[in-house]
């Protein structure tokens, strides 16, 4: 082989090596790095004592730990300063020790009150036995309920709605909004795990949803966004961010961890969502 050809073979060797060493670091920093996200949400139908009102949205988990005994994920929702702590489903899945929901769960109603919500991936084992636990730790579990937040008097509405792939005969979206509207007409915050849900959430009147599910489309480019996705997800763009539909905003969190076929985040960091509230048109 001639000097030239080799020096060509060794150099395109060299390009490829940086770019699976690139690309490995790039992998790393995608899954290991948390990021947090702050969205600041206007309304004039929230009352002024919930101005500045803070919630902190953890999503799709999946059994993720950043650092020992999670430190390093709740040193970051401690600094968000949270009012209430919101999880959207997906914390646990069928590859995740029993135990890692109620002890996490336990860690987090240390900082604020913890309310949470079914994913897909749950119902995929007996969860109930977890749940139980969860609520023994200090979470509340919402199986399609509501109650009434409360701030210097003024009230709000926190509903969850259990994820689809729960029990078949559980109460819809429909019936759990109207018996909210049946009793009041507080500005309604609604955690669900679902992402694709913003004309039906924005079709009953609900004012905030906060949800995850899509992992943001795993893989991320510029200019392109997310790239893989559920296959019930490809007419819906809502797989990250904010959206709003005639008064209804919704916010689709990256999620956190990873689980199953798609265990795999590139250019795509965890993601702690910080939804603070304003009474007021922006």
């Amino acid at each position: 082989m001639k000097k030239k050809e080799k020096r060509g073979l060794r150099n395109l060797i060299m390009i490829i090596l940086a770019l699976v060493i690139i690309l490995g670091v790039c992998y790393i920093d995608s899954n290991r790095r948390l990021t947090v996200t702050e969205y600041d949400v206007y309304s004039d139908r929230l009352p002024e004592a919930f101005e500045g009102f803070r919630i902190v949205q953890l999503s799709d988990l999946h059994g993720a730990v950043f650092g020992e005994g999670n430190e390093k994920l709740l040193d970051k929702i401690r600094a968000a300063e949270p009012d209430i702590i919101a999880v959207t489903g997906d914390m646990f899945d069928e590859n995740t020790d029993e135990g890692y929901a109620p002890e996490l769960t336990a860690r987090l109603c240390e900082i604020a009150p913890v309310y949470y919500v079914s994913g897909n991936h749950e119902w995929v084992i007996n969860p109930r036995n977890t749940f139980k636990a969860m609520e023994a730790a200090g979470a509340k579990v919402m199986r399609n309920e509501y109650e009434t937040l409360t701030v210097e008097g003024e009230t709000a509405v926190l509903a969850g709605a259990d994820d689809p792939n729960g029990p078949y005969d559980m109460k819809t979206k429909d019936e759990l909004v109207g018996e909210i509207k049946a009793e009041t007409d507080d500005y309604i915050i609604m955690l669900s795990h679902r992402n694709t849900d913003l004309d039906l959430w924005a079709s009953l009147g609900v004012d905030l949803v906060l949800c995850g599910h899509a992992h943001g489309g795993f893989i991320r480019l510029p200019f392109v966004g997310g790239i893989l996705r559920h296959r019930e997800e490809w007419d819906h763009p809502t797989i990250e961010g904010v959206f709003e539909k005639d008064g209804t905003v919704m916010i689709v969190s990256r999620g956190i961890g990873s689980s199953g076929k798609m265990a795999l985040r590139l250019f795509n960091n965890p993601e702690i969502v910080v939804a603070v509230l304003h009474a007021g048109e922006k």
